[in-house]
């Protein structure tokens, strides 16, 4: 009777502990790898004993017994010399395979921005320009605002290059110079060449067109007429905000000593009285223009004639750019060509090389050959340019802008946008 626990023997199949038909010659031609075989009663440490089949009585040599399962490390098994012929495989020879990525597919509907690294837009990138369909301005004038309107709107030719121009100017006017005051001095050794109303031109374009504030201090140790130039009328000289200096701590406060009527351009005046006007020296040049350069961006300085006196040595030493204004006769031009040497030398090359000469005909005409005078200072300084005559300066009195003629308005726009462009430089 046969034994419960044996099963018939497979064909074709060996047992463990028996031999194949072939031997050990078709085993290894099985194997293909080979030749080592192991005994099935040798027991591996600490993996699977096999028994042999002659230990049981009841065994037949056709069943394998698992005596022992013990988990542990299985010692290397030793190498052998592949069998004559037989190829031994390596792991180095198995083809190597590179895995590619997998790329995330965008869900239908989903911004591809949410895909990026830095993530979605923020709330700062709806920006007008972006979500505005853009319109161009209508022309501001002639006859292209008179095809504008009659075309209802559907024709528009845009402005002039003229106009263009004249836009790019105004914005290099209104351009940022930094976080500290500038100061501008305009000279002249020569009295009656315009340095007082060149002084409130440029002042008067620089106030209207820059968003910050800009005053015009009159400096002349002498009889100024800088408030005269100017709109308003002024209750407080700077002598008496030299008096009031410790008090002054607010621009409420100092508002009360300078005169804006009809223009932003602030002016603090000089005293009108001879007698007191030679008490305003170097110490208090330099205490008022230590309170205008908390509330101020731009001072101008109008200078009066006398180089060597106190007050230009404040003048100078804060000086960011230099205009000096020069007359049509040729006593006049002689003068400011002087001026420029006396600053060369007293050491100020850099307030020469980058100063701007005023050739101020606004007073009237001259025989005299004005492009030969500007060829002289074109020689010495970095800019210079002429002002027109215009009827409404040779008034001598109350400067508006309003009344000049369009060529004069344009020339002080171009000393304007030249004192900004060296205010850049520094």
């Amino acid at each position: 009777m046969a034994n419960k626990n044996t099963k018939p023997k497979e064909a074709g199949r060996p047992v463990a502990g028996e031999a194949p038909a072939g031997g050990l010659a078709e085993l290894d031609e099985l194997d293909g790898l080979d030749t080592d075989v192991t005994p099935a009663s040798e027991n591996l440490a600490g993996g699977v004993a096999l028994a042999p089949a002659a230990a049981d009585p009841a065994s037949t040599g056709a069943v394998e017994t698992i005596t022992q399962v013990t988990l542990g490390t299985l010692p290397e098994r030793p190498q052998t010399e592949p069998a004559s012929g037989a190829v031994r495989a390596t792991a180095t020879s198995m083809p190597q395979t590179t895995v590619e990525p997998l790329e995330v597919p965008v869900q239908q509907g989903t911004s591809p921005r949410r895909q990026r690294e830095d993530g979605p837009e923020p709330a700062a990138a709806l920006t007008s320009d972006r979500l505005l369909n853009k319109v161009a301005a209508p022309p501001v004038g002639g006859w292209r605002l008179w095809l504008y309107k009659a075309s209802f709107g559907s024709v528009n030719m845009g402005d002039s290059d003229k106009v263009r121009l004249e836009r790019a100017q105004d914005n290099l006017i209104a351009s940022r110079l930094g976080e500290r005051t500038r100061f501008v001095p305009v000279l002249s050794r020569k009295g009656g060449v315009g340095k007082t109303t060149v002084t409130t031109l440029l002042g008067m374009v620089l106030a209207d067109t820059r968003e910050d504030r800009v005053i015009a201090m009159d400096a002349n140790p002498d009889r100024g007429t800088l408030s005269d130039r100017s709109p308003g009328s002024a209750d407080f000289t700077a002598r008496n905000l030299v008096k009031d200096r410790f008090n002054v701590t607010t621009f409420s406060q100092l508002s009360n000593y300078v005169a804006r009527d009809g223009s932003r351009l602030d002016v603090l005046a000089s005293d009108t009285d001879p007698t007191v006007a030679q008490a305003f020296d170097d110490s208090d040049y330099r205490a008022v223009t230590d309170i205008l350069s908390k509330y101020y961006s731009i001072v101008l300085t109008d200078s009066g004639t006398g180089m060597v006196h106190s007050v230009m040595k404040g003048t100078l030493e804060k000086a960011d750019a230099v205009v000096l204004v020069s007359g049509g006769s040729v006593d006049e031009a002689r003068l400011a060509s002087e001026t420029l040497s006396w600053l060369e030398a007293h050491g100020r090359h850099d307030l020469v090389a980058n100063a701007i000469v005023v050739v101020n005909m606004s007073g009237g005409e001259t025989q005299v050959d004005i492009a030969q005078i500007e060829e002289h200072f074109r020689s010495r300084v970095r800019n210079v340019l002429r002002i027109p005559y215009d009827k409404h300066l040779a008034e001598g009195s109350r400067v508006e802008l309003a009344k000049l003629r369009p060529a004069t308005r344009l020339a002080v726009k171009e000393l304007a946008s030249l004192v900004v462009t060296e205010l850049q430089r520094r």
